[in-house]
């Protein structure tokens, strides 16, 4: 069979890149990503209103995009090792910008699309926007793993941590300002000059990483790890509405289990697997990738409600509200470099497993605030979580990247961001069923023995409004003064409980980190790639 060869390295003796231009060129590009992210957060409540989306629509929205990322990060990773790691980068920041521009197009495609509503064309182009995600995070850390020598990948990956708070710092401002003057569609047009100048930036800044010499690419091992993944997120997504013990939802799992088997029986016998299983030989590997899961799993699930507190319950508008989260963002700033220093003096175990415990002890602030918290008393646990979450993922990014070797760079940031997916999806969704349960459980209480006269679709109708913070604009102010304190308070009290389970959530997983081994560097460590 003819080999493929797409990519290779510099001949001997040619300058490579300055390591530090490539990592602000792939930062350009992560940075798109990372707004996104944090404008979406504020975007929600005027998207619910302007396109009449229910909850559901808009956990879609989030976990749309974060399936389409599980499912095809590692894959994606795989890419860039075979076909080179600039251009798999490249693709991803023009394909991510390009949909950016068409979700904030969404009414406008509805209007031609016959049968396509706005809400739909939005989901839409949230999934494929996620595929060019995917393209585009491993690649990153893949050219970053390239470019830096081992004893300066802590230092690499601390600076990276701290632009890409930089960038989360200016997410909740840009968007607020951008929602509340130019309409939530502004902060999806935002991705387009950002994303041209890291095209720029890429084409002239980034040397094609080497590729090894393969014959073949391992489409079962695509196929059985693809289907795996996404019969796991969508379980994780839709078991809240299903129910966990519905027959639908085992029926997934059981899914899950024999795909996810039958793509390890097929890896340990292909001749050159998508993941070699040796891989995972590597315990800071293996353990890295849980720890990745699971901080993911309390941060996302979580914070995916704040938006809704601060515009709901607050009453504040969307640049407040983006002030208010402004804390966090700005403190990891400061806290990733830092981050990076502590993994290189005290080694990834002590460094995580403390973060953690500060990352609990934020999440058990945040689940004490009241409904008329000031700034100063959001703004505390917040700096506090900042500086517990920014230990665990510059420590488990350089666990996970920087213990691979470098043929798999690819796959291994794949990996690192497919925990982070999964366990983002599977924090939303675990923690929005919990905040519905307390919701539904609340609020009747609440309502006192005006409850009793109140039908029950009605009462399913304020349960829907709690999980937003509050009532629909338009309500009558009679009915606001009469029902909307319990609609808030039974908020509230979601909202706290979801807290609570990412506070023990957080002090389980520090327990873990500390079964963490510094590993090895594998520059030249042989992995059996066939």
């Amino acid at each position: 069979m003819a080999q493929t060869k797409v990519a290779e390295a510099p001949p001997p003796g040619e300058k490579t890149a300055n390591p530090w231009l490539v990592l602000l060129a792939v930062s350009l590009g992560v940075i798109m990503v990372m707004l996104d992210g944090t404008v979406v957060g504020i975007a929600n409540p005027v998207i619910q209103h302007d396109l009449g989306a229910s909850l559901a629509d808009l956990q879609w929205v989030t976990s749309g995009y974060l399936l389409a990322l599980a499912v095809f990060l590692i894959t994606a990773g795989k890419l860039g090792d075979l076909f080179g790691h600039k251009r798999v980068f490249l693709i991803g920041v023009a394909g991510f910008a390009i949909t950016s521009v068409g979700i904030g197009l969404s009414q406008q495609l509805a209007d031609i699309l016959p049968g396509v509503s706005p809400v739909g064309a939005l989901i839409g182009l949230r999934v494929l926007q996620g595929l060019f995600g995917a393209l585009l995070q491993p690649a990153a850390l893949a050219l970053l793993r390239n470019a830096f020598p081992g004893e300066k990948l802590n230092q690499a990956m601390g600076a990276w941590g701290a632009i890409i708070g930089l960038s989360s710092a200016a997410g909740p401002i840009v968007g607020g300002l951008l929602v509340e003057d130019q309409g939530w569609e502004s902060v999806f047009f935002i991705n387009a000059p950002v994303g041209v100048i890291a095209l720029v930036m890429g084409i002239f800044l980034i040397r094609e990483s080497p590729v090894k010499v393969l014959n073949r690419i391992d489409w079962g091992g695509v196929v059985l790890l693809s289907g795996a993944m996404f019969a796991l997120v969508w379980t994780i997504i839709k078991a809240p509405e299903w129910g966990w013990g519905d027959s639908t939802t085992l029926g997934f799992i059981v899914a899950f289990v024999v795909l996810i088997g039958a793509f390890i029986f097929w890896q340990s016998r292909a001749r050159q697997p998508l993941v070699p299983l040796s891989l995972f030989a590597n315990a800071s590997i293996s353990i890295g990738t849980v720890l990745m899961m699971m901080v993911a799993f309390a941060m996302f699930g979580a914070m995916f409600f704040l938006g809704f507190f601060f515009q709901g319950v607050h009453g504040l508008s969307p640049l407040e509200a983006g002030l208010r989260m402004l804390p966090m963002s700005a403190g990891m700033i400061v806290a990733s470099p830092l981050a990076g220093m502590m993994i290189g003096k005290l080694g990834p175990k002590i460094t995580m497993a403390s973060g953690l415990v500060v990352t609990a002890g934020a999440m058990f602030l945040m689940s004490q605030l009241s409904m008329d918290a000031t700034f100063i008393e959001s703004a505390i646990p917040f700096v506090v979580l900042a500086f517990g979450l920014s230990p665990v993922f510059v420590g488990a990014t350089e666990v996970i990247v920087g213990n691979a070797p470098v043929e798999l760079s690819g796959v291994a940031g794949g990996l690192q961001q497919s925990a982070m997916q999964v366990g983002g999806a599977l924090g939303t969704a675990i923690l929005g069923a919990v905040m519905a349960g307390e919701i539904a459980d609340k609020l009747p209480g609440y309502l006192g023995p005006a409850a009793q006269a109140i039908p029950p679709e009605q009462l399913g109708l304020l349960e829907k409004a709690a999980a937003f913070g509050g009532l629909p604009a338009g309500t009558p102010a009679q009915l606001v003064q009469v029902v909307g304190p319990a609609v808030n308070n039974a908020f509230m009290d979601g909202m706290h409980l979801a807290f609570l389970v990412s506070t023990g959530v957080a002090i389980l997983t520090a327990i873990l980190a500390l079964f963490v081994k510094a590993g090895r560097k594998t520059e030249g460590a042989p992995v059996h790639v066939g």
